[in-house]
């Protein structure tokens, strides 16, 4: 048997140097897990089930085709920004800046805000990219659990305030996983501390198109919110495009940090032309939320089964087993998403999006047999 070569001892010996020039958090981390949703039923992750209608379709296709690929974006990510502060009723004095989603937002937010002993905070189980963008930026996250049935804990969440003094405070509105809408008034009271203690708040409401509130129409009263949204859930979850509207002075400071040209020319046109076109994916979240409480009420007609109320495109649920139902369910061509290891809170629970009838039908009809 002949000595390996001089090369391949050298090859050997450089292949993982690398690594002592990546961060020891990044190493132990996981990256984010997309499921394979290849011939699923894809009910995992929030999307709006609904296609555009073919002639939308068609005109869509005629309209991108004109864009000018070769320049980089520009006057047309303006007209967006002022075609969203009209759809989203942004009061006077305030500002608008996108993102490629919400996910960049939080990260602009997260490199913005990394002083010397910064902290976040938000309550769990929550979205976690909140966490998630902290801890690549080196800043402290603290995490508040919430009630049994992931409701604020206003105690916990005023006490966390004042002892930690956080940079920013997250709160999602309605909540993922959970779906919830937190009551109006606790939500105040921790804007309020939040303020009086010199810090932001971010409301994150990526599902707003489902919930019956909405936190900018109290907006104004603060010079330390900021209120962040997605178009993903209104339709165009393929498009990524997130957006964030607060006071002028902290959008201006925020915007310094963002990459320059950060919306692309077609992700800008898609969403002109979903706006144009409002009142479709307003029919079509009026659908979903119709969806949603018959579902509601079918589950919670199931022996076992807890369903928790919803304001977003989804239902928590919790069950004896969520995961030999997650694998029964999958086994028969239905994706969910099993939440159940998240956080201790969320223990044999399972988070189902809202889907058309047809596949809510199949979506209950398999939960029933992996029951």
């Amino acid at each position: 048997m002949s000595a390996p070569s001089s090369s391949s001892q050298s090859v050997n010996q450089t292949a993982n140097a690398w690594q002592k020039h990546i961060r020891q958090d990044v190493q132990s981390m996981h990256a984010y897990a997309v499921q394979d949703s290849s011939g699923m039923v894809k009910l995992d992750a929030m999307e709006n089930p609904y296609r555009l209608p073919l002639e939308l379709q068609t005109k869509l296709g005629q309209r991108l085709a004109a864009v000018a690929l070769n320049r980089y974006p520009g006057e047309r990510v303006n007209v967006l920004q002022k075609a969203l502060s009209v759809h989203a009723h942004m009061p006077a004095g305030f500002d608008i800046m996108l993102g490629n989603g919400s996910d960049e937002l939080i990260s602009l937010i997260s490199l913005t805000c990394n002083v010397p002993g910064a902290s976040f905070l938000a309550p769990l189980p929550g979205f976690v990219m909140y966490a998630m963008s902290a801890q690549l930026q080196g800043v402290k996250f603290h995490g508040v659990p919430l009630t049994a049935n992931f409701e604020l804990d206003e105690a916990a969440m005023l006490s966390a305030i004042a002892e930690h003094k956080p940079a920013v405070v997250y709160l999602a509105y309605p909540n993922n996983p959970t779906g919830t809408l937190w009551h109006a008034d606790v939500i105040e009271r921790i804007v309020v501390a939040q303020g009086l203690q010199g810090g932001m708040i971010v409301m994150d409401e990526a599902y707003q198109p489902f919930a019956s509130q909405t936190y900018m129409d109290r907006i104004a009263k603060h010079g330390h919110v900021l209120l962040m949204r997605t178009l993903s859930k209104f339709g165009l979850a393929g498009v990524r495009l997130g957006y964030m509207v607060g006071p002028k002075a902290l959008i201006a400071e925020i915007d310094k940090v963002r990459p320059p040209y950060n919306i692309s020319v077609l992700n800008c046109e898609c969403a002109l032309f979903a706006l144009e076109n409002a009142e479709v994916f307003a029919q079509q979240a009026s659908q979903i939320r119709q969806e949603r409480e018959k579902l509601s009420i079918s589950l919670a007609a199931l022996p076992g089964v807890q369903v928790f109320p919803s304001q977003a495109n989804m239902l928590l649920v919790r069950m004896p087993d969520a995961t030999k139902c997650f694998e029964g369910m999958k086994t028969k061509g239905i994706l969910v998403k099993n939440v159940s290891k998240m956080h201790s809170l969320l223990n044999n629970c399972l988070r189902l999006t809202v889907g058309t009838p047809e596949e809510n039908v199949q979506m209950l009809a398999a939960l029933k047999e992996s029951l």
